[in-house]
């Protein structure tokens, strides 16, 4: 499976991945940017701030390390700051997930997107790893994005395969049935 289509994505994944590695900060740098990307995506007026090119990749610099400094592992700020100041925020979501998915395969292992209305606790999340490694025989790197517009239970997308156990998803099958009707 390609880590990323766009060559660009998966250049600064890499080099991202790269560094990470050297300052012994992988696992670390991995989450804190998959979670500062999902956080930007969810936040318009950040989003906005990141991608504005109004605004001098100083000030945008400035957003990054008003946010993580002293919050995130200096390599991640380091990480998130070289995206904004490469005119690549609008594609911050797509490089963490293709940090994420080559860290994942360094451990021999698969990213598996969770949606969930509430975070999900260690715990919780071991278990979802232990089924996903029984159902695809392959180990299994679970990130969770939380998302309210869920309601309950999970979405779980394991590259192509998108398995929705969502109550969201049980709630619009039981307005279609009863408009089908």
């Amino acid at each position: 499976m390609a880590v990323a289509v766009d060559p660009g994505i998966e250049a600064y994944a890499s080099a991202i991945v790269a560094v990470a590695r050297v300052e012994g900060a992988l696992a670390r740098v991995e989450d804190e940017l998959f979670r500062f990307a999902r956080t930007a995506e969810a936040n318009s007026a950040l989003r906005d701030r990141l991608i504005d090119e109004r605004l001098s990749a100083g000030v945008r610099i400035e957003v990054v390390e008003e946010l993580l400094g002293g919050r995130a592992h200096p390599q991640t700020v380091a990480a998130a700051s070289y995206v904004v100041q490469s005119g690549r925020a609008r594609q911050l979501t797509e490089i963490a997930d293709a940090v994420a998915a080559l860290a994942a395969a360094e451990r021999s292992q698969i990213v598996a997107e969770v949606r969930s209305a509430i975070d999900l606790d260690e715990g919780q999340r071991d278990r979802l790893a232990t089924a996903l490694q029984s159902t695809t025989g392959k180990q299994v790197s679970v990130r969770v994005i939380v998302d309210p517009q869920v309601v309950g239970g999970l979405v779980v997308t394991l590259g192509d395969t998108v398995i929705d156990g969502s109550v969201a998803r049980r709630l619009a099958q039981v307005r279609a049935s009863l408009i089908g009707a």
